[in-house]
């Protein structure tokens, strides 16, 4: 498959029962599920790859803001988990009798920062390119397309 867009994401499954491979520009990776659920665990999983995303763009976003301020900030570390909740157990849901998605990121700043810089730099998490797209009105849209 030759994509239109030289930057486009491709995933086709392999002959292992979960395993993809992926290309993404001229990148390869292999996606997987854990030997838990049937997969051979080699490579990361989809929703690993969701908080790989978030997580790396939350840590650019932050650095370059740094570095345009000219703030000492060192370096950046994002840790990231999700996990499944019954609405029930949240507090500000709506509708208990849905499931919630949460992820939670922990966002570590090293270096000489005054508190106000930390708490600007924490406010941006928020902003970051990928955060946006989830948080927002995503429209995904599907096709079938025939095979070559």
């Amino acid at each position: 498959m030759t994509p239109s867009d030289p930057r486009a994401v491709i995933v086709s499954s392999t002959a292992a029962q979960f395993e993809q491979s992926v290309t993404a520009g001229p990148h390869h990776l292999v996606v997987d599920e854990p030997t838990g659920v049937g997969g051979a665990d080699a490579g990361p999983t989809p929703y690993d790859l969701l908080l790989a995303a978030l997580g790396a763009c939350t840590s650019m976003t932050l650095t370059v803001y740094a570095r345009r301020k000219q703030w000492p900030l060192e370096r950046v570390s994002v840790e990231l988990t999700h996990a499944r909740i019954h609405a029930k157990d949240c507090i500000d849901c709506e509708d208990s009798t849905l499931r919630l998605q949460r992820i939670e990121r922990h966002v570590t700043l090293t270096g000489p920062l005054t508190v106000e810089q930390r708490a600007r730099l924490l406010e941006l998490a928020d902003k970051c390119p990928v955060h946006k797209t989830l948080t927002g009105m995503l429209d995904i849209r599907t096709k079938l397309v025939d095979s070559p």
